[in-house]
């Protein structure tokens, strides 16, 4: 690894990526040398071409962690191990034919879920949050709203009980923050998980669980819940952070002022401008060199670490030379990734409709939205993995409680 790595952490992150990403594109190139936490060397890769040929060639650049070559000196308390961790049984790690099956399973079981019956869940559980809210005038659209709308839809599609969701949405969130009850969560998360299978072995339903249970692949209930928290911890964050994102932009940004009084025209563009300009999954790791190459004018050696820069690639200006938004239905961005272990496309539609929906309900439901601070003052997450915001407080003229009545 270079002497001049950068260090992948820091409020630069927080405040400003983008000029951050421009940096390290016009100093280190399209694969920029980086550091982790406790100094571990890694390279982030920054142009959209680079990033493409990654994710494009899983047998060169492998999603097994086995071949790190950095493992004798990561301890076992690194604080990135839940991300970067050694292989678990879940489809995160699996490679080849057996990848392409278990990717099989999910779509089927995801393809399955009725768009109606997913936009009638979410107008259910988007209007009882705004419902909790509406009469005082002002709230946070983050920690009120946003955390905690996919998490519970996601939940009632895999077959949980609407009882069980708001103890999943505290487990799932205090999983995600990384603090002190993060090992909790997971433990809440996991249990609930391996009972929903269990039940759903005895009692199949017509939820996504039971699907994938009835799939003939062989798979064990292991691999199942494994898939199960992948699929709710990837759904939830993201789609949150994606109606943050969107909606911050919508009340900050003239161009959209039209759609917060009760036009909708915008709302897509805002969705599509933030996956390309504002990407709640920002950096992920990531990839494993299977061998000696060469990638960007970088010597990548055999069990280097690769990070794929979703947003640093949508920013590349090689393909960006005119500096345009790309609004307005181009969705060639790296934003749900790209290549065998992109993102599912029922997935997609699902945190699309999931997110379109509650920004939809909040423009509905409180028609003269406004923000309560300046907008300069926002602040966001100082992580250089995921971008979203920290809060999104809004004022309002308060409005009666639907009381659970149907929209």
């Amino acid at each position: 690894m270079t002497p001049d790595a950068v260090p992948l952490s820091g409020p630069r992150f927080q405040s400003e990526p983008g000029e951050l990403y421009r940096e390290m594109r016009r100093e280190h190139g399209a694969v920029t040398p980086v550091l982790l936490d406790g100094g571990v060397p890694a390279w982030l890769v920054l142009g959209y071409r680079e990033l493409h040929q990654v994710t494009g060639d899983p047998v060169l650049f492998s999603r097994d962690s086995d071949l790190w070559n950095q493992w004798e000196d990561i301890p076992d308390d690194w604080p990135l191990l839940p991300m970067i961790g050694r292989k678990q049984p879940s489809i995160l790690y699996t490679v080849g034919e057996r990848h392409r099956q278990r990717a099989a399973m999910i779509a089927h079981a995801l393809e399955a879920v009725e768009p109606a019956e997913l936009r009638r869940h979410a107008e259910r559980f988007a209007d009882e949050l705004i419902d909790a809210v509406c009469a005082d005038g002002e709230t946070d659209l983050v920690a009120d709203y946003a955390m905690l709308l996919p998490v519970r839809v996601l939940a009632r599609l895999f077959g949980f009980s609407d009882e069980e969701g708001p103890a999943l949405v505290k487990a799932l969130n205090d999983m995600i923050d990384g603090r002190e009850g993060a090992i909790a969560g997971q433990m809440h998360l996991a249990a609930s998980m391996a009972r929903l299978l269990a039940d759903r072995r005895a009692r199949p339903a017509g939820d996504v669980a039971s699907r994938m249970l009835a799939d003939t692949g062989g798979f064990t209930d292991e691999e199942i819940a494994q898939d199960l928290m992948v699929m709710l911890a990837a759904g939830h964050q993201p789609t949150a952070d994606w109606m943050g994102n969107s909606l911050r932009l919508m009340l900050t940004d003239e161009r959209f002022a039209a759609s917060l009084f009760g036009g909708r025209n915008s709302i897509g563009e805002a969705m599509n401008e933030v996956l390309w300009e504002d990407s709640p999954t920002q950096n992920v790791a990531g990839r494993w060199a299977a061998r000696d190459t060469q990638l960007g004018g970088r010597r990548i050696r055999a069990g280097d670490l690769l990070l794929l820069g979703l947003q640093g690639a949508n920013s590349d200006p090689q393909v960006r030379v005119d500096g345009s938004a790309l609004t307005g239905g181009n969705n060639a961005h790296f934003s749900f990734g790209h290549g065998e272990h992109r993102c599912p496309f029922p997935a997609q539609e699902i945190a699309e409709v999931i997110a379109r929906t509650g920004i939809e309900v909040v423009l509905d439901r409180l028609p003269d939205i406004d923000l309560a601070t300046p907008a300069e003052s926002l602040a966001r997450r100082p992580s250089p993995w995921l971008r979203g915001m920290t809060e999104l407080p809004v004022r309002f003229t308060p409005t009666p409680a639907l009381g659970g009545t149907s929209r």
